[in-house]
């Protein structure tokens, strides 16, 4: 029980190679995507009678599944309140190599995004875009933070996430494979304007959250975009600003090949 409780901190995540998945959709997404992945289930009795298909799913998978009490399963989770159904995962990320070698058309490059929920959200968006992958930079918030595999909602097991790429690696790569990387920046150009480009394949740089995109990250983008504001919100938030772009470039890709 305890060593399931200390995954909710980053050092034992990196010792061991595993996280906590929280939850009975989480849980079911990575049944149905990656079940190779989990290596433990618990749920409370009362969990498995609302969520018959887990337990079915996790039979099928070869899972044992193991029965606790809710004060067991409070002291497992991350959260206040969790949902009864706690499992132990194996990080498996992709390698940037890997990313590039499938030849993806659209991507999102992760600069410095510090915020779980904003990540999380990302992913998820880029998952529900039809995006390729996702690749964090080395000094973004771990894809498997509690907080960040809440907020996918599922979407961690259902496209490659590269973590702890150096951004120029990412960028070379992604010329080389033939793809125009984007900087989304609150100085570029009006999004507008070079809208058309996106049909072609694409990599969206996002930066952090208070900061932007650093120059030295900026100089590494073929263009640099940004969505014009009509109403007078000062800015937007990073992961809805990210989610318009994604969106975006599908729409663009998609109607191309039409």
């Amino acid at each position: 029980m305890r060593a399931v409780a200390k995954l909710s901190k980053r050092s034992a995540r990196q010792e061991t190679g595993l996280f906590l998945l929280e939850g009975p959709q989480a849980v079911r997404e990575a049944l149905t995507y990656r079940s190779d992945a989990l290596v433990e289930l618990y749920a409370t009795p009362g969990a498995l009678d609302r969520h018959g298909d887990i337990r079915d799913a996790a039979r099928a998978a070869g899972l044992d599944l193991e029965l606790a009490s809710e004060a067991v399963l409070d002291a497992m989770a991350d959260t206040v309140t969790p949902q009864g159904i706690v499992a132990v995962a194996r990080q498996t990320p992709s390698s940037v190599a890997d990313v590039f070698a499938a030849r993806p058309r659209l991507v999102a490059i992760c600069e410095q995004v510090r915020d779980p929920g904003n990540l999380g959200t990302i992913i998820r968006a880029a998952d529900a875009a039809g995006a390729d992958a996702v690749i964090l930079t080395g000094k973004s918030v771990d894809p498997y933070n509690p907080k960040v595999v809440r907020s996918t909602t599922g979407s961690l097991f259902h496209l490659p996430i590269a973590v702890g790429v150096d951004l120029p690696e990412a960028v070379e790569q992604a010329h080389a494979a033939g793809i125009r990387v984007v900087a989304a920046d609150v100085d570029g150009t009006d999004f507008l304007a070079s809208r058309d480009l996106l049909a072609e394949p694409t990599a969206w740089l996002f930066g952090n959250e208070a900061r932007g995109l650093e120059e030295d990250a900026l100089s590494h983008a073929d263009l640099s975009l940004r969505l014009p504001i009509y109403g007078k919100a000062e800015s937007l938030n990073l992961a809805t600003a990210a989610s318009v772009c994604l969106y975006e470039t599908a729409f663009a890709q998609r109607s191309a090949l039409a």
